[in-house]
């Protein structure tokens, strides 16, 4: 286990909002205002490098830790809400801080987390960066590009979906390498094999992983039986089930006024958001991984990133603008696979949106 986790120029700091406290981590002191929005089982850990490289190149930074990661409080997650609870938390965050108006990224959840924030406090964005994000209809459960329900309870998503290993691993505080440890989960599907970080990189991010708060409030949350394949539904509580399309749906991004401009990074080799996705069990179910698949027809994998590109492509079409860079031979963590496409995308995005 590292000795620090904090690298070099990087500052964490405490902020008590209107709802909860929030740790975070920050970089440079003037500039554009920058906030940086961590995923699932992961935390503002993994943002440090690209903090350091933004702050010397003007921008002041911030990567909050979301409740229930990292340093912030614990405090359970309404997934009724969709991620509103987190986006709330965001924007108490942007309040206690004084920033009246931001560029903001979203990293996986923190992609859904960045366009809720976006539907729900419309003209505070400068911009909206959303890297490798999670689908606007959710993870697991939804059959086509705008989002249709597999199944009427939403069956094969929330927290029920999770690996139930994985869960006791990371409860457990697992450092080692073992298959379905954390770390071997982070080398194999938040990279492309066969990329690693240097060892005490490595080090760090198995910590900010390992910060997750496990429990029904909150990693993976609850479920509920169902008698529809495969046969578990979301709960009402949790990160997965806030996920869930049962209660998330951000078709709305398109409606915005005034419209941000848009910033979609994502690796071409992806496997946790796709259209193939190795978390997604209707995927799953088609390589004969999980039993039972009733077929293509009735429950076909869902498509991450055609979702994606079919509401900002809707976005445009109302008057919004987008970019897209996708990365070849690059996984879920572009900006710590391909770090210097990332900061260059980002600083060529903003220059065009000052």
């Amino acid at each position: 286990m590292p000795t620090s986790v904090f690298l070099p120029g990087i500052s964490q700091r405490r902020c008590n909002t209107a709802r909860l406290e929030i740790a975070y981590l920050e970089a440079g002191n003037e500039g554009p205002a920058l906030i940086l929005v961590h995923g699932n089982c992961s935390s503002s850990l993994f943002f440090q490098d690209l903090m350091l490289a933004l702050a010397a190149l003007g921008y002041h930074v911030y990567a909050p830790d979301m409740r229930g990661y990292g340093d912030s409080q614990v405090l359970p997650i309404d997934a009724t809400r969709g991620v509103s609870d987190l986006s709330d938390d965001l924007a108490s965050f942007a309040e206690a801080l004084g920033l009246s108006s931001f560029y903001l990224l979203g990293w996986s959840l923190g992609g859904n987390v960045a366009m809720q924030y976006a539907i729900d406090y419309p003209g505070r964005l400068r911009g909206l960066i959303l890297e490798a994000t999670g689908s606007p209809f959710g993870f697991g459960g939804t059959r086509d590009a705008n989002g249709r329900p597999v199944w009427p309870d939403f069956a094969g998503s929330g927290g029920g979906t999770a690996n139930a290993e994985f869960v006791q691993r990371l409860a457990a505080g697992d450092r080692s390498a073992e298959q379905g440890s954390p770390r071997a989960v982070m080398n194999n599907f938040y990279f492309k094999p066969p990329f690693r970080v240097a060892p005490e990189r490595e080090e760090i991010y198995v910590s900010g992983i390992l910060s997750t708060r496990t429990g029904p409030g909150n990693y993976p949350g609850d479920s509920v039986p169902s008698p529809n394949w495969p046969y578990v539904a979301p709960g009402r509580q949790g990160v997965n089930n806030a996920l869930s399309p049962a209660y998330l749906n951000q078709a709305a991004l398109v409606d915005l006024s005034p419209k941000p401009p848009i910033l979609w990074i994502h690796g071409a080799d992806d496997q946790i958001v796709s259209d193939t996705s190795f978390f997604d069990l209707g995927y799953l179910g088609q390589l004969g991984i999980v039993p039972g698949w009733p077929g293509v027809e009735q429950y076909p994998p869902q498509p991450m990133k055609t979702q994606i590109r079919w509401l900002l492509e809707r976005y445009r079409q109302q008057g919004g603008v987008y970019h897209e860079l996708q990365l070849a031979n690059c996984g879920h963590s572009p900006h710590i696979e391909q770090p210097q496409q990332v900061l260059e995308a980002m600083r060529d995005f903003i220059a065009a949106h000052v």
